[in-house]
């Protein structure tokens, strides 16, 4: 790592998978205003849909998720009865419009779920809200509690992509945070998929963990190609336990030094890349031939809660406690409190706690900053234009963005600003150049690098 990014590396700065991001949202927008958006959906627009499923056998100790574990299944069964309600007071909601593109499921661990509670909740939601023939119904599984049951009631459900939580290999690396799962558990679970049909199999890979190397990067990233990974997500550890309470499990002498983790993260991307992945984004490789590599190419890659997708949706609805829902007008979110959520919910209402209202200002500002996680360019007039703003209305964004590229962070060309190959792991950074609303705030997001 060069020195002149070490001071940068050690910045808080968000993810963007949302501009504005959800340190933004407020009770001003709740309800009321996700019920006239919800109304508001066109004829002829699809929607994407998210479950949230917040609950997971153990928990893992690097996990910054909102989960937790259920102790047995009535805690599960309370949930699920009160999601199902959700999935109608939603579908009521919603104006009239073409069906579901994409059903993401997600938590915790969706396969807490039981077989049969699963395959229920799948044939709801495409009851109420409709599901389009090219449908994508993709699934996140923690491999120790997939069973052969729940494997099949994927497939008898239609799922066509699960992700699999890989991280890490090596057994001290998983003793440390908690997650054990031999390599034949892992090998087992994707041949099971597979010999089911379902064959997009996407895996989750961390560096930056206690105790990992970047002989234990290289391994997990070799694996994945070995297994013919669809994709691969390739984070880094965020040490938050102010935020994630059981992350002080972890022993932070432990853990990676800023250089280290730089190394892995390098070294992970060149074995991905080495093996035939092609890089998207920040943090994301996909197989030649999966459609996320092919938006990416065709420059139609988009960025949402999920991450990076080939989901072209302007709607999103987010179901379950803290779910986020996402409308051309802007963002809400569920309640946090599963007793303030299930209440709304009872009573017939949207569960929305807080969200924001977009401006033009913030649209436009969303939209450069999606170009540029997404493609590592972007050319601000041209945006400027798209987006009907006036020309010079991101002056601010470039005058940072000069001060960035002294670093060597970014290279601008006219008005394009672009993230060297080199520096893509301060992305972000580069990103946060166009937040108009950012405000450097400790304890708030997870540092760049």
């Amino acid at each position: 790592m060069k020195q002149a990014w070490k001071t940068f590396a050690t910045r808080p700065v968000p993810r963007y998978t949302s501009y504005p991001t959800a340190a933004d949202f407020s009770p001003r927008v709740a309800e009321e205003q996700a019920a006239v958006w919800a109304a508001s959906v066109n004829p002829d627009e699809p929607v994407s849909v998210y479950m949230h499923v917040p609950f997971c056998e153990k928990l893992c100790f690097y996990c910054g998720c909102a989960t937790s574990v259920p102790n047995g299944y009535r805690r599960i069964a309370t949930y699920l009865e009160t999601l199902h309600q959700e999935i109608d007071v939603w579908a009521k909601a919603l104006g009239p419009h073409a069906g579901m593109a994409h059903l993401h499921f997600g938590g915790g661990s969706p396969n807490a779920l039981s077989a049969e509670d699963f395959k229920g909740l799948v044939a709801h939601a495409i009851d109420a809200f409709g599901a389009r023939p090219d449908i994508e119904i993709a699934v996140e599984v923690d491999p120790r509690t997939l069973t052969p049951d729940f494997i099949q009631a994927m497939a008898d459900a239609g799922v066509s992509r699960v992700s699999f939580g890989v991280q890490t290999l090596a057994p001290k690396v998983q003793e440390a945070v908690g997650r054990i799962q031999p390599k034949d558990l892992l090998v087992d679970g994707i041949e099971r998929l597979r010999a089911v049909g379902i064959h997009a199999i996407n895996m989750d890979l961390m560096y930056g963990l206690p105790f990992q190397t970047v002989e234990d990067v290289v391994e997990a990233a070799h694996f994945a190609a070995e297994m013919g990974a669809a994709r691969v997500s390739f984070f880094g550890y965020a040490h938050v336990p102010w935020f994630a309470k059981h992350q002080s499990a972890i022993d932070e002498s432990a853990l990676p030094g800023l250089e280290e983790r730089f190394r892995q993260a390098e070294a992970g991307a060149a074995a991905l890349t080495g093996a035939g992945f092609h890089a998207i984004g920040l943090d994301h490789f996909a197989a030649p031939d999966d459609p996320l590599t092919r938006a990416a190419r065709a420059g139609t890659l988009h960025r949402n809660f999920q991450g990076y997708t080939d989901d072209p949706c302007e709607t999103l609805i987010g179901i379950g406690s803290t779910a986020i829902s996402q409308f051309r007008q802007g963002y809400v979110q569920n309640f946090k409190a599963r007793t303030a959520w299930a209440a709304a919910i009872e009573a017939g209402r949207l569960p929305s706690e807080r969200g924001i209202e977009l401006t033009d200002d913030d649209r436009l500002r969303a939209r450069a900053i999606e170009k540029l996680m997404c493609q590592l360019w972007v050319d601000v007039d041209a945006t400027c234009r798209e987006m009907g703003a006036a020309p010079g209305a991101l002056d601010d964004a470039m005058e940072t963005a000069r001060f960035l590229q002294s670093a060597g962070l970014c290279r601008i060309d006219g008005n394009v600003v672009s993230v060297p190959k080199e520096a893509r792991l301060l992305l972000r950074t580069v990103a946060q150049s166009f937040d108009g609303r950012f405000k450097p705030v400790e304890a708030r997001h997870a540092k760049a690098v």
